[in-house]
């Protein structure tokens, strides 16, 4: 029995347990109220695009655009197998002081706790600089392997476009000289008439922890 199933009956059954005169006069109106909301309730999880990733009882099938050309169909194909499943593991990354201080050169982020490692082992809590935020997010491409020219993961591919991030986190900052390394899961694929948007899952881990770096999702928009 579905969820949807199970509160169905369960409002039936309580709709049997008191039909009394008493309790119709007195609390039929409620009752009236409590099925409309119910209702609207329902049909707005129902509608909710979310519901279909979180929930197994509302999987819904992939919606394909009308028109789409044979070679984003035959992508979207083949990658739809691969959906909620692990696709790459990379090797791992030192991030060290000097690739540190590069990175706040380049954003003019010169922050003591990044840049100042004698102040770092005094004041911080972690006891030592730690990397930019957002230097582990743009070393995505590197540790995910994603540019490097011999191993392409989408050779059919005209051409790649980075479309964006749908959210991000950094649970655990980056000690300098730490080995990091990228882990990606497959988790969505939205297909268009000459393009799929391939969404991944991307996790950093540090080497020796177990809380991660970084979590992003990322889009990836994949032209044919």
């Amino acid at each position: 029995m579905s969820v949807v199933e199970f509160l169905k009956e369960k409002e039936r059954v309580l709709r049997e347990q008191f039909k009394t005169v008493e309790f119709k006069s007195r609390f039929e109106p409620q009752l009236r109220n409590l099925s409309e909301k119910f209702s609207l309730t329902l049909s707005n999880t129902l509608n909710n695009p979310w519901v279909g990733k979180i929930n197994p009882f509302f999987e819904r099938e992939p919606e394909l655009p009308q028109t789409i050309s044979p070679e984003a169909r035959s992508f979207y194909d083949k990658w739809y197998q691969k959906l909620d499943e692990e696709t790459f593991m990379g090797d791992w990354h030192c991030i060290g002081q000097e690739c540190i201080n590069s990175f706040a050169e380049v954003t003019d982020d010169h922050q003591w706790i990044h840049t100042d490692p004698e102040r770092a082992a005094k004041e911080s809590p972690f006891g030592c600089t730690i990397a930019h935020g957002f230097l582990t997010l743009a070393l995505l491409p590197k540790l995910t392997d994603s540019v490097n020219p011999e191993n392409n993961p989408y050779p059919e591919a005209r051409m790649l476009v980075n479309y964006g991030l749908n959210r991000v986190r950094f649970p655990y900052p980056v000690k300098a000289g730490s080995r990091v390394r990228a882990r990606t899961k497959l988790i969505d694929l939205i297909p268009s008439k000459r393009s799929v948007d391939v969404v991944n899952e991307i996790s950093v881990e540090i080497d020796g922890s177990r809380r991660l770096a970084c979590v992003a999702e990322t889009v990836l928009r994949v032209y044919f």
